[in-house]
């Protein structure tokens, strides 16, 4: 994952409160329910000395669904917000979460919001039909667009008449609809030009699916997966579009977990991957990580961090040999704000695949002095 998005996290002044907030707005009684849980997540934050500020803050954005706002269509969101009030960071959850947390503290709490974000993979969901389609794109970063592309509607029913006319109507048909998938298409491959697709999911019309498959240009046509259920029609089910594509990303998410594992395995014997909390803290000191992996639970771990993400350490003497004082930090928030410091890629793995350890690296470089975990 990509995590440059937590940037102006760090950049703002802490102590922080982090909130993962159930914003479910569908029933007739949703706000009344919605206003008990904020009140409870704002009581949390009090108990916890979180200023009014910082408070208010995380009221009024919470509370949108009660105004007809953004958090009407959410499920679950999260909230980072600093110390001077200011929402450094409003990320929209997979679902509602499990268990709804508000931490104030010195570091954010990112790693719990990390593994419930909706996921991060870059798709297109295309709803077509023989005018055109309505397109979800969803980009690598989580930001969403959506487009509609429509064609001409003239002649767009084959009808059933005789002899030259039928033939006229059927080809001219025909060749509007080719038209105006054609149209979709265009708008596909400048999709994929500018971002790496995982995937192009494709509902609706049988027809209309047909011919985008057969223009279908390189870049995206072994990215096309096919499905029967939903449509383009005012009323239509688009939930089980919208559930194909959530399998879909979770597929890639879990193969990209074992992938990163699996290359953490196969670079040992190169210098070019670390196993172990002091040999990942080594190498995010010295700036080599491209990618992070780290588990789902740290046991309550912490490492010593100085002036700087990067000045870290796992004991007294790492430090004394930067010459600088730790303050006690929990490993997880610690090795995240590093890897968001040096540009690092962050994958959270169970621990079964990384040998039980609790965290690996990937490296951008080997380097003599890095001891390997191997």
């Amino acid at each position: 994952m990509d995590v440059s998005f937590l940037q102006p996290v760090f950049a703002a002044p802490g102590p922080y409160a982090t909130v993962c907030a159930d914003v479910t707005h569908t029933t007739e009684s949703a706000d009344a329910e919605l206003d008990l849980r904020v009140r409870a997540l704002t009581e949390k934050l009090t108990e916890q000395g979180a200023p009014e500020v910082v408070l208010d803050a995380v009221r009024s954005r919470l509370l949108e669904g009660n105004e007809g706002g953004q958090a009407g269509t959410l499920r679950g969101r999260a909230l980072v917000v600093a110390s001077d009030g200011a929402v450094v960071l409003d990320e929209v959850l997979a679902a509602a979460p499990g268990q709804e947390t508000a931490v104030w503290s010195p570091q954010p709490d990112l790693v719990p919001v990390l593994r419930q974000l909706a996921g991060r993979v870059p798709h297109a969901i295309v709803i077509g039909d023989r005018v055109g389609a309505d397109i979800v794109v969803v980009g690598d970063s989580g930001e969403v667009e959506e487009k509609q592309v429509d064609g001409d509607t003239f002649h767009m029913q084959k009808v059933k008449v005789g002899g030259w006319a039928h033939s006229t109507y059927m080809n001219t048909a025909e060749n509007r609809w080719e038209e105006n998938l054609g149209l979709v298409a265009d708008e596909l491959d400048s999709i994929a030009r500018r971002l790496p697709l995982r995937f192009v999911l494709v509902a609706g019309d049988v027809r209309a699916r047909q011919i985008l498959a057969d223009k279908a240009a390189p870049a995206w046509s072994d990215l096309l997966v096919d499905t029967d259920e939903g449509g383009r029609a005012a009323g239509a089910d688009r939930e089980p579009v919208a559930r194909r594509a959530a399998e879909l990303v979770a597929e890639h998410e879990a193969r990209h977990i074992a992938e990163s594992a699996e290359k953490v395995q196969a670079s040992a014997a190169h210098g070019l991957s670390v196993t172990g909390t002091e040999h990942v803290v080594e190498a995010l000191r010295k700036g080599q990580v491209e990618t992070l992996l780290l588990t789902e639970d740290l046991g309550g771990a912490t490492l010593l961090v100085g002036r700087s993400p990067l000045e870290l350490g796992v004991k007294q003497q790492d430090m004394d040999a930067l010459g600088t004082h730790g303050d006690v930090v929990p490993a997880d928030r610690a090795m995240l704000e590093a890897a968001v410091a040096s540009a690092a890629d962050v994958v959270l793995v169970p621990a079964s695949e990384i040998g039980g350890a609790p965290a690996a690296a990937i490296l951008r470089y080997a380097h003599d002095s890095t001891d390997q975990a191997r």
